[in-house]
């Protein structure tokens, strides 16, 4: 105890004369100036971020009051000897204290710590990169030293001033004017940022356990307009992804038709659908023709496997749209070959580990094990443990000694029962919540096994997109695999993706999701909450990282027992917020549903029109940014001239006043009145002088109006517009009054 208190205070001896004698010498340094024709970032020598300068507007982008180190070592426990001794057993972070620059190389030192970092940075007038390329230790020539481990290194980190938009996932800070970019060159970065008062601090780390030599982190301080373009060149400086360049394609804000129970029967009257909402893309979703992800092996319906498939993609081509895939590609069906018969592969991810306390026959259906298994899945169908090339299921545990699984079913799946030593490990398979599917290990080579057979797929069927579906099934750290996952598909599909969706984002993603996810379905009743609760509101926020969401998916119901079924409005409402952000939407082509529907023509014409409009820039940003109220209904008409306006209108019927739908804006003057019968046909009476209504379908042509009984008889069917020659409010109370429905 004597030694040791000795070898402690001999140490805060050497750290305080350590760090005054380095202060003295930071002291009499210069600053670090790194700079492009751009920006000028100001390291001071004691290792702060003290100026960020954008060179044209002369504006400072860093909290300068913030006392922030740029670099700095993070061990999950103080691992120097001396260091131990003084420090509680937690994660410790040691700032950088001493910066030099070596030609264009960072020579970093650290506080507490005796390691030197060095790293070099690659300078261009587009965006200044750094890297980690090694870490030198000094060891001391006194107490008990050795080289220690490092968890986590930070890169970089600078506190930038807030301005009006932050785009977390790009991790860019930006206005009309500026924008601050601190961003990943490799999906082994991660890159983070932490709000305060007056900043963002933007962060560019490294962690042991994924990489932590080699990886990098590019900053870019630019005008706005100039940032997606220093973006594209250091995509294709680092062999990165081309997000910039796919953001920039003309089909970027195509809308996409979803194929549902596709054939080679079918098709064609799936493309006359589509065709007929305006669609210029389809999308074929992999369980259509696979029974299963991992192996892909073709359904029945598809008895030619890849001769039929073509036949379907060529037929999209033909019809002159462009096929994408639709496909999951981090896991494993339990269906699959990799999980059932004698041998399931062991290369599945688990989330639990477990030792057996006891020997275990091949009948046993208690396994007694040497951990508590308190707190583990009991969800049904996701208790599947794997020992060795065993499968088994579980129902039950104890969580007092002797611990056990209880309830077990042996050989699930075809697999083998065996008999097991005490001390046998194996483990609880990560089963996702569906629960169709087991989580691939990212540290084995099944992802890459499983990402050719897809690009097999994609190639031999000439797919041009892809949405990559459950892209939150990978294990941690997530900021990292569920880019890594991605990547490892994305590089196997030839050619490239004109662009791409998925279910979940991280920062490395970026490049490759080029537009944002959509939505799981809502119902018809709840599209308007659930369009302002999360669509909106997701495309509000992507937008601040340059990108666009997907309205979708949007489901296709025909009116039933259970649902008003999806009306023309609902297509209204959607579209005209898709076009507002330069969005696409995505629609579930249930094709019995738009067989029965009466009101499918309608529907799709609606689609079509706002798809168009969209496509052919026929809004102005002010009508745009219009559109954006969420509070506010739009109708679409095309005029004489084949251009098309903008209407705002309002709802004037509820679901509960029967069967007939309808809203009121003004056109050239005159109250206009659109209509149309939910789930069949009728008529309404309307008690009205003739002279004073013009009936017409979306086209303009003129529809004819019978009378009897004094009143005029207007047909109600498919939408159809009433021109009515009366105040909005006396219009709207005549039409109401007159809702009374005859006929199927």
């Amino acid at each position: 105890m004597k030694n040791q208190l000795k070898t402690l205070f001999a140490a805060v001896l050497c750290l305080l004369f350590c760090s005054v004698t380095a202060n003295a010498i930071t002291d009499k340094l210069p600053d670090i100036i790194i700079e492009n024709s751009q920006m000028r970032l100001v390291i001071s020598p004691d290792g702060k971020a003290r100026s960020l300068i954008h060179k044209p507007s002369g504006q400072e982008c860093l909290d300068t009051n913030a006392d922030l180190p740029v670099c700095a070592i993070t061990q999950y426990r103080p691992y120097d000897n001396e260091n131990f001794l003084m420090f509680p057993a937690k994660p410790r972070t040691f700032p950088s204290n001493k910066v030099e620059r070596i030609g264009d190389t960072l020579r970093v030192e650290f506080e507490d710590t005796y390691d030197i970092a060095y790293i070099p940075m690659h300078i261009t007038d587009d965006y200044i990169h750094f890297t980690l390329d090694r870490i030198d230790y000094r060891i001391e020539d006194f107490g008990v030293k050795r080289k220690t481990e490092i968890d986590e290194f930070t890169l970089m980190q600078l506190p930038v001033r807030k301005r009006e938009n932050f785009g977390e996932w790009l991790n860019v800070i930006w206005d009309n004017d500026v924008a601050v970019n601190l961003l990943a060159t490799s999906p082994c970065t991660r890159i983070d940022a932490f709000q305060q008062k007056e900043a963002i601090n933007l962060y560019a780390g490294l962690d042991f356990q994924v990489k932590l030599f080699h990886a990098g982190a590019a900053l870019i301080t630019t005008s706005k307009d100039r940032l997606l373009s220093c973006i594209d060149r250091l995509e294709r400086d680092y062999n990165m992804p081309l997000g910039v360049e796919s953001r920039r394609r003309q089909e970027y804000p195509y809308s996409y038709y979803e194929l549902r129970d596709v054939t080679t029967d079918n098709i064609d009257e799936h493309i006359e659908y589509a065709r007929k909402g305006g669609f210029k893309t389809i999308v074929i979703y992999y369980v259509d023709f696979a029974e299963s992800c991992g192996h892909y092996p073709w359904r029945k319906e598809y008895p030619n496997g890849m001769k039929d498939l073509k036949e379907i993609t060529d037929k999209i081509y033909k019809a002159g749209m462009i096929p994408g895939l639709h496909l999951h590609y981090s896991k494993v069906g339990r269906n699959d070959p990799y999980l059932l018969g004698e041998e399931p592969d062991t290369r599945l991810n688990r989330v639990r580990n477990f030792t057996l306390a006891r020997p275990a026959d091949s009948t046993s259906t208690v396994l007694y094990i040497e951990e508590n298994p308190e707190g583990t899945q009991m969800e049904k169908d996701r208790t599947l443990l794997q020992i060795g090339k065993e499968l088994v299921l579980y129902t039950g545990y104890t969580s007092t000694p002797p611990y056990q699984l209880t309830g077990c079913t042996r050989g699930v799946g075809g697999s083998v029962p065996r008999n097991y030593e005490k001390g046998e490990k194996f483990g609880l398979l990560d089963v996702d919540d569906w629960p169709l599917f087991v989580r691939i290990d990212q540290n084995t080579g099944l992802q890459k096994e499983v990402s050719k057979r897809l690009g097999e797929i994609y190639a031999g069927a000439g797919f041009k997109f892809v949405y990559f579906d459950g892209a939150e099934d990978v294990p941690m750290p997530y900021w990292y695999n569920v880019s890594r996952s991605q990547l490892s598909v994305y590089e196997e599909l030839n050619p490239s993706p004109l662009y791409a969706e998925g279910a979940l984002k991280s920062h490395y993603g970026w490049h490759i999701l080029s537009r944002g996810n959509a939505f799981d379905i809502f119902p018809p009743e709840r599209i308007r909450p659930a369009m302002k609760k999360y669509t909106a509101r997701a495309a509000r926020q992507i937008a601040k990282d340059f990108t666009s969401v997907n309205f979708g998916w949007v489901n296709y119901l025909a009116p039933s027992e259970k649902t008003i079924g999806m009306q023309p409005d609902m297509y209204e409402y959607i579209c005209s917020r898709a076009l507002a952000w330069n969005s696409p939407i995505s629609l579930v082509g249930n094709l019995k549903e738009i067989r029965k529907h009466p009101r499918s023509d309608d529907n799709l014409l609606v689609i079509s029109w706002w798809e168009d409009a969209k496509l052919k820039g026929a809004f102005s940003e002010e009508q745009k940014e219009a559109l954006k109220n969420l509070d506010q209904e739009y109708t679409i008409l095309k005029n004489k001239k084949g251009g098309y306006e903008l209407y705002p209108c309002e709802q004037i019927t509820t679901d509960a006043e029967g069967p007939v739908r309808a809203f009121v804006f003004e056109r050239d003057g005159k109250t206009c009145i659109v209509y149309w019968h939910m789930s069949g046909s009728g008529e309404i009476q309307l008690d009205a002088d003739k002279r004073l209504i013009r009936l017409t379908d979306a086209f303009g042509k003129r529809v004819s109006v019978r009378q009897k009984d004094g009143k005029l008889i207007l047909p109600a069917a498919g939408r159809l517009f009433l021109d009515i020659d009366l105040p909005r409010a006396e219009a709207t109370a005549l039409f109401r009054n007159s809702i009374g429905l005859s006929g199927k």
